[in-house]
């Protein structure tokens, strides 16, 4: 069996939801996988288990010839792949002639994107700013072509933010775990439960979103957030006078409690300004909801409405007060079995084109080839 190495950007102790079904789990039915993560805390390199490896932060940008130093046969594996990091890709491509592996880029989300756009928001922006991340572009693209494959999270950020890569590419989204599916907890309250998990911040605007629920005539609704920064998301909340007892802020410490709060709601939300950076992926959160069979109300872009129907299997809606609102009001017109059955419909939907195990099949086809 072939060997796969697969060097992330991720603490040993972050949420690995995207990394442990595909390439933990669905991809070892065809290679031997193992795969690298980084410590802020150690010094040292440390062997967590037989396919797990943990490096100092430190050591990222040497971490084929720190590997190396500790024993790891890197002339034993056909593949080593890069997570998100140019710094890392540039290391590996630079031994790939040593070794004799094939290389592959994997980008999640355009993270240094998200960082411009977020000053930009915050009018943090500056022409000295712009020019690095152009720079950076033309860097990261001529490394990119210098792999054997790449994989960004869809065809629209691929021609969004790389057209001048022309490797082969792969399209990797993210999907739901066929295999690990939670059941949808009906409530007993008459009133329609919405949930919202994420980031709330100036870039993604979610004080629109609240105005849209503040205006709802019908306050039969509940509204619960799980974020990072609880503080701030009760102090936007406190600034609607009406909004009240009607939202409940949590903040999921893992992938368990996050899944268990979305299993006792009846909606999920996951409406996004309509800019490039959302446009060209589907929010993880989004498979987070329909793992539980949770219907999700969501900004209609070219990558969402490609996957779901409106009023079908899921709720699409424009980016502003009035229409956001319209539509929670038609959803809160609904039965709760109208509702449920939107979310089976969306994860059935999802089983049939976006789960892991097909992917990690298509996957190990596509590799076999290069």
């Amino acid at each position: 069996m072939k060997k796969f190495l697969y060097i992330t950007d991720q603490d040993e102790y972050t949420d690995h939801s995207f990394i442990g079904p595909l390439f933990e789990k669905y991809l070892k039915e065809y290679f031997q996988v193992d795969i690298v993560y980084f410590s802020e805390f150690k010094a040292e390199f440390e062997k967590k288990d037989e396919h797990r490896f943990i490096l100092p932060a430190a050591d990222k940008e040497k971490t084929i010839k720190e590997l190396n130093n500790n024993g790891i046969d890197i002339s034993s594996y056909s593949y080593v792949f890069v997570r998100n990091s140019g710094e890392i890709l540039k290391h590996v491509l630079s031994m790939s002639g040593t070794y004799k592996y094939k290389v592959g880029y994997r980008l999640s989300f355009p993270k240094r994107r998200a960082q411009m756009q977020v000053d930009k928001a915050n009018n943090k922006a500056s022409f000295l700013k712009h020019l690095n991340n152009t720079l950076t572009t033309y860097s990261e693209t001529k490394m990119i072509n210098q792999c054997d494959i790449f994989m960004p999270t869809s065809q629209q950020m691929h021609e969004e933010y790389f057209e001048g890569v022309s490797t082969k590419t792969f399209i990797c989204p993210p999907a739901i775990d066929p295999e690990t599916l939670h059941d949808n907890i009906q409530h007993e309250g008459d009133e329609k439960r919405f949930f919202y998990a994420g980031t709330l911040d100036k870039l993604r605007e979610f004080e629109t979103v609240l105005e849209a629920f503040n205006d709802v005539k019908n306050k039969d609704w509940k509204l619960t957030i799980s974020t990072k920064d609880p503080e701030y998301a009760q102090d936007v909340v406190n600034s609607f006078t009406s909004l009240g007892n009607n939202v409940e802020i949590h903040n999921a410490k893992n992938k368990e409690e996050l899944l268990d709060l979305i299993s006792k709601s009846d909606i999920g939300v996951s409406i996004l300004p309509e800019i490039p950076l959302f446009n060209t992926s589907t929010p993880v959160k989004i498979m987070d909801y329909y793992s539980s069979a949770v219907p999700c109300i969501m900004t209609n872009n070219a990558n969402n409405n490609t996957i779901f129907t409106d009023d079908h299997d899921a709720w699409f809606c424009k980016f502003d007060k009035n229409s956001i609102k319209d539509k929670i009001e038609y959803i809160t017109s609904l039965s709760k079995e109208d509702i449920a059955q939107v979310g089976l419909k969306g994860q059935e939907r999802l089983l049939a084109v976006r789960n892991y195990k097909r992917i990690a099949s298509e996957l190990a086809e596509t590799l076999n080839l290069l």
